[in-house]
């Protein structure tokens, strides 16, 4: 008997799914809940695992290739003897066996769009969508010739046509190599390659739209040159997601930055004191970050306007103090949430962190682990840098940077010298909510609160 493996629905606001790795190949023997493929979605990466024990029978979606929740994907085959058999040969009629008393209906062939008949118009329109953050615009729509509206549709899969979209590409001038003539990511980036080689053709002027306030021409650049050795390859999901997602903060929140040098001296000396036997006890190291997240809920409580979100004209103060901790992964940035932070000890927000953080690196987070959040931190100072000017978490209207911690000579009381760990802290915020002077005495909390650490409930 034929299982299908179905595009799951990983959050109640998540559409669709890409398949970005297949983790068995057709043929290949599949335990249950063993992990079968890998996704990427617009908020986490997950493994899904196998629904059934049997053999990976066929592939439908392949990797690269994005589609709605609840798609078959694939199919597993539990009977040992029907996966065995060798595929029918093209052609040949496939006889039920003998002791199923019904056949079982057909299963129905995905939707396919029907050529254009006769009497309809030999034109047809294409409803192109505005960007999220561009809805105030409107819609546009371009008219194409109606049998090349039926090959792209018929013949090229989502992730190929959004790759022709971001490059101008007309899916029609290129011969598919796929299954049936379809046209593949292979044959887009060959035919961006031949497309460089050409000489450059000069561009034609685009009439822009009218508006009452039209922004201020900039000159385009093409991304390379011809002639020049490059490698075209498509961004992932996830890299998609982050690009959309920063331009929509730039776009929308006027960003000011605000930096403060913070002694961390006393933290450093209890985090030493207490490092050996709080692994032991805990299980999981203890790190500085702990202790700048309860520094923050806080500053937060203090001033509850940073934990809020700008709605039109009305400002959402929102009641839980859910922090966001930006993690770096090998293939992009991801931000998973510490829900209800404000209730927690030092300890629970040791283990918190790493828990996350080891479930985002493991591809293990759900969709409601990375949503949701009211304040980010982002500690770009593990990698050594000093201080940065971080990019807001939209609905958020702030984001903390945390910078290296570093031993150098200050100046401290009488004009002494002494050795202390310095480390310089970013507050980006949005203008549009958070003045200058609220966003300077909410550093200034973190900064006292830091600086005279009290360990209260470990």
């Amino acid at each position: 008997m034929k299982i299908e493996v179905i595009m799951p629905q990983m959050g109640e606001s998540i559409a669709e799914g890409t398949v970005t790795k297949w983790l068995k190949k057709p043929g290949d023997y599949v335990r249950r809940d063993e992990p079968l493929f890998e996704i990427s979605t617009d908020k986490v990466d997950a493994e899904i695992p196998s629904p059934a024990e049997g053999v990976l029978a066929e592939v439908l979606v392949h990797e690269g290739e994005t589609v709605p929740i609840q798609t078959v994907v694939a199919y597993i085959e539990t009977d040992r003897e029907a996966a065995q058999a060798p595929p029918p040969e093209a052609g040949a009629r496939v006889e039920p066996a003998a002791e199923v008393a019904a056949p079982k209906e057909p299963t129905p062939e995905p939707a396919r769009v029907a050529p254009p008949t006769v009497e309809e118009s030999p034109m047809r329109e294409i409803l192109i969508p505005p960007h999220p953050w561009e809805k105030q615009k409107q819609e546009i729509r371009i008219t194409i010739p109606a049998e090349r509206a039926e090959r792209k549709a018929v013949r090229s899969s989502p992730v190929v046509e959004k790759l022709a979209q971001e490059y101008g590409i007309d899916l029609t001038e290129i011969e598919g190599t796929g299954r049936g003539g379809r046209v593949t990511k292979r044959d887009v980036l060959r035919y961006l390659e031949e497309r460089a080689a050409r000489p450059a053709e000069r561009p034609q002027p685009i009439e822009a739209p009218p508006s009452e306030a039209r922004e201020r021409e900039v000159p385009l650049y093409p991304p390379y040159l011809p002639g020049e050795r490059v490698e075209i390859v498509p961004m992932s999901v996830m890299r998609k997601k982050i690009a959309e997602h920063m331009v929509y903060s730039k776009r929308v929140a006027p960003h000011v930055t605000t930096f403060f040098e913070i002694d961390m001296t006393r933290v450093s000396r209890l985090r030493e004191q207490m490092q050996a036997d709080f692994e032991q006890r805990h299980g999981v190291k203890l790190t500085y970050l702990p202790f700048i997240i309860q520094a923050c809920v806080s500053a937060l409580k203090a001033f509850p306007i940073l934990n809020a979100s700008v709605a039109e004209d009305k400002i959402v103060y929102k009641k839980d103090i859910n922090i966001g901790v930006a993690v770096a992964l090998e293939w992009g940035l991801i931000v998973p949430v510490i829900k209800n932070a404000d209730t927690l000890s030092l300890v629970g927000l040791a283990k918190a962190v790493h828990d996350l953080a080891t479930r985002a690196r493991n591809k293990q987070l759900k969709p409601e682990e990375v949503q949701g959040g009211t304040f980010t931190i982002t500690n770009p100072g593990v990698f050594g840098s000093l201080f940065g000017t971080p990019v807001i978490h939209q609905p958020q209207v702030a984001i903390l940077g945390v910078g290296r911690i570093t031993k150098r000579p200050v100046v401290v009381e009488d004009d002494a010298i002494a050795i202390r760990a310095m480390a310089y802290f970013s507050l980006s915020f949005d203008h549009r909510l958070i003045d200058g002077a609220v966003a300077d005495q909410f550093m200034a909390h973190v900064k006292r609160t830091l600086e005279s650490f009290e360990l209260t409930g470990v």
